[in-house]
């Protein structure tokens, strides 16, 4: 299943739901369940809680639709199935509850960084209200003339998770994402830590979506790629990773708990900006693409905001 939230022509807030078949329709959750009706905000993340009635309910509506035409038209009739092209799509999770990125996570990377593996996960945070979807603009913050791009494979949480071992890890996965973890490098580096310059508004484009792992299958041999106005900048593998996905929520779960809906970035692959020689910045105007194998496009332009 393919996991999206997007807004309706007139709508304020972020409704959660799934592309149907070929992707040219969206099962809007809380309206073709009825639970909105009965009191649940169609924003919450209790729709990607895997323990949660909501998600089970959801999640069986929309696999039943794939066989049951009928249905299909009767849940259009309601309004709870929308042509895509109707809609807004967002970030798959507008607001995460948490944002955790992975340093260093790719050997190759390390190499180019000049630096050592870490011996555990190397982890810091974003902003989640730095989080936009698809196609949203990556703004250049004022003062800053080092923006960077990371590809990274996203992994969102899908039921609390505290102190999981390893090996039950993949069970509290929702599902994956792409996602850019932009960074201000001339912020990043002149401040010793990486807070600021790694959540400033929209320096976390996501998605288009959520495939859920039944879909996809495993994720440690994907091929991910970031292109630059079309020109690919990097071009590697998950197979690359240094902490693999189990040993990542195995690791973080076991000082913070892990609820549905948290992201986490797991590291990007050689080939960023301030390694090259001479450095390749990302200017206003640009368009970033993340690409990873069966997670679809995600592309941003980048624009200057006075």
């Amino acid at each position: 299943m393919k996991i999206v939230s997007f807004k309706l022509p007139n709508g304020a807030s972020p409704r959660a739901g799934a592309l149907i078949g070929d992707g040219s329709q969206v099962l809007d959750f809380a309206t073709a369940t009825g639970l909105e009706a009965a009191g649940l905000d169609a924003s919450s993340n209790d729709w990607f809680d895997l323990d949660g009635q909501a998600y089970a309910t959801a999640r069986g509506l929309a696999t039943g639709l794939q066989l049951d035409s009928e249905a299909a038209a009767a849940l259009r009739e309601s309004g709870g199935l929308l042509p895509v092209g109707e809609v807004r799509l967002l970030s798959p999770v507008p607001r995460p509850g948490k944002v955790i990125c992975i340093g260093l996570n790719y050997k190759d990377h390390a190499a180019e960084s000049k630096m050592d593996l870490p011996d555990r996960p190397l982890a810091f945070s974003k902003f989640s209200s730095c989080v936009v979807g698809s196609g949203a603009d990556v703004i250049v913050p004022p003062g800053s003339e080092q923006l960077d791009y990371e590809a990274e494979l996203g992994v969102v949480i899908g039921k609390r998770a505290c102190r999981v071992p390893a090996s039950e890890a993949l069970d509290y996965v929702l599902g994956y994402t792409n996602v850019n973890d932009v960074s201000a490098r001339d912020f990043q580096f002149a401040d010793g830590q990486w807070q600021r310059g790694k959540s400033c508004d929209t320096f976390c484009p996501t998605g288009p979506w959520i495939v859920t792992p039944d879909e996809l299958g495993d994720p440690h041999v994907l091929r991910i790629r970031f292109r630059l106005n079309g020109k690919t900048l990097q071009d590697s593998n998950t197979d690359q990773l240094h902490h693999r996905i189990p040993e990542l929520i195995a690791q973080l779960s076991a000082f913070v708990t892990l609820e549905p809906g948290d992201l986490i970035a797991t590291g990007t692959p050689p080939g960023v900006g301030f390694a090259r020689t001479p450095p390749v910045w990302v200017r206003p105007e640009d368009l970033m693409e993340v690409e990873i194998a069966g997670l679809g496009i995600l592309e941003n332009p980048v624009v200057q905001v006075d």
